[in-house]
């Protein structure tokens, strides 16, 4: 997954899109991404353990948006 890449939680309802990639500096693999939200709302934080299914352009995540900004 890229930057830009639409995000969408269990539920299919609409995060956002990708637009930071979260790496672990020794060995430069994703830890996290990360999706900006307007505030008030919170950014949503995610590894790649979240993802149920990804192509080129959509995520779908096994949690929902509501569980995602619990853990934030």
């Amino acid at each position: 997954m890229i930057i830009g890449t639409k995000v969408i939680d269990r539920e299919r309802k609409t995060i956002g899109q990708i637009d930071y990639l979260i790496r672990d500096t020794w060995s430069g693999e994703i830890k996290k991404y990360m999706v900006s939200r307007e505030a008030p709302k919170k950014d949503i934080f995610f590894s790649p353990d979240d993802i149920l299914e990804a192509s080129d352009t959509e995520a779908t995540l096994k949690k929902t948006v509501e569980e995602l900004t619990e853990e934030n």
